[in-house]
């Protein structure tokens, strides 16, 4: 790639065993992404996606290969170290936004500043900046049950950028929304995207989405097929 790689998997296996039964359901996976690149995995419900990006954010250890951050080979790094990475270095947003009920839209966008570290009232301004980016400043002290659903992606999209990552992982970003308030996240999220410079693998059922990024995976038996 003529770009450098923020994100490598090379020959990544997984398998799930059940009593006596082996479900190997990564079959030698090798994708790279490049520095600003967005790239979708789409593929039927149970191919083994969600595990796929798991695995990438280093949230489940490979059966076989390696997943590389940043030239890092997730394996070799100790749970602090490989804490210390995804913080700085990945982004997550899932289906189901997964915000904390008991803060607002603003501390919940500056908690993983204050996990790596920063200082309240700089994480606090830094959230402040994210909240603009997305459009909701004005809904900063609003907890997520005060929010509509868009807006609760959005405060989670917040998240995963306000900590300047290399690559956000998202699962089934929009999944949960209805058709207009989804296309509305997805071109925040396109746009957000554009203007970081920051690199997505997204996960997800939605072609109008898929269609929009650099390059789309087909995950299909085990296996990575790039769709022309």
């Amino acid at each position: 790639m003529t770009r450098e790689s923020v994100l490598e998997a090379i020959g990544v296996e997984k398998h799930y065993y059940q009593g006596q039964s082996d479900l190997h359901v990564l079959r030698g996976i090798s994708f790279a992404v490049a520095a600003g690149e967005r790239v979708a995995i789409v593929g039927l419900s149970g191919s083994g996606k969600s595990t796929l990006l798991h695995l990438l954010g280093g949230l489940d250890g490979v059966d076989g290969g390696k997943v590389l951050v940043e030239g890092q080979d997730l394996a070799t790094l100790s749970q602090r170290a490989l804490g210390e990475l995804r913080n700085r270095c990945l982004g997550f947003v899932y289906q189901f936004h997964h915000l904390l009920p008991e803060f607002t839209a603003r501390e919940n966008i500056a908690m993983p500043l204050l996990i790596g570290g920063l200082s309240r009232a700089d994480a606090g301004s830094r959230a402040d900046e994210m909240l603009d980016a997305v459009g909701l400043s004005a809904r900063a002290s609003h907890k997520p049950g005060q929010l509509s659903g868009g807006e609760r992606q959005r405060v989670a999209l917040g998240r995963a950028l306000v900590t300047k990552p290399r690559c956000v992982l998202a699962d089934e970003p929009t999944g949960n929304l209805d058709e207009r308030t989804a296309a509305e996240v997805d071109d925040l999220m396109i746009s957000l995207s554009e203007s970081s410079g920051t690199s997505f693998v997204v996960v997800t059922h939605n072609r109008d989405l898929a269609s929009r990024m650099d390059r789309i995976y087909r995950l299909h038996d085990g296996q990575l097929e790039l769709e022309a």
